[in-house]
């Protein structure tokens, strides 16, 4: 009976290579190779690194968070909405910030005042507005939304406003309005 014919090439495969002559390898041990070449891909590793530095120099590095990237579907379905899974702020200034980040969601998002000739809101200017005239709630407020941008963002952030002007889209602003407004009925506030 014949040999499968598969079986040749794994017998050649499970064959010792050839003796290496050190001499015809042009004098150099395998340790030698194996260090020259090692020295050739860390070279090359280097300028690849400097050439993803390079053309990857302009991207914008602003975090992407999942919540902006995920989709509804566009069909309806039959099942009943979801209720929303965190319950509403039950404290002064979460209810505030809670109805300022609606505030801004639905009159838009403005920069470099607190409402524009549209009617657009920036952080500050949503607080204003659904405070009502209580000075005190509103910088209880805007103290805590600057607590969560920091948080967030770093100390280096002066203000809220600067923080709401640096953005050229209502949408950060915006969800540091509900990040604040979990943080304030966190801590009771």
């Amino acid at each position: 009976m014949a040999a499968p014919l598969h079986a040749a090439p794994a017998a050649r495969a499970l064959q010792p290579p050839p003796a290496a002559d050190p001499a015809a390898a042009g004098g150099l041990s395998l340790e030698a190779r194996l260090t020259a070449v090692e020295a050739a891909m860390s070279v090359r590793l280097d300028e690849a690194a400097v050439a993803y530095e390079v053309n990857t120099a302009h991207i914008d590095t602003e975090p992407v968070d999942l919540a902006d990237v995920i989709t509804v579907p566009l069909t309806p379905t039959l099942q009943p909405p979801p209720q929303p899974s965190t319950p509403q702020p039950r404290t002064p200034v979460a209810a505030l910030l809670e109805r300022a980040r609606a505030r801004m969601d639905a009159d838009g998002w403005c920069a470099g005042a607190l409402r524009d000739e549209s009617g657009s809101v920036c952080l500050l200017g949503a607080i204003r507005k659904e405070a009502g005239g209580d000075r005190g709630l509103e910088a209880d407020a805007a103290s805590v939304v600057l607590d969560a941008i920091r948080r967030r963002f770093g100390d280096h952030v002066d203000s809220a406003p600067s923080f709401n002007d640096a953005h050229g889209s209502g949408r950060i602003p915006l969800r540091m309005l509900g990040e604040a407004a979990s943080m304030a009925d966190a801590k009771g506030l």
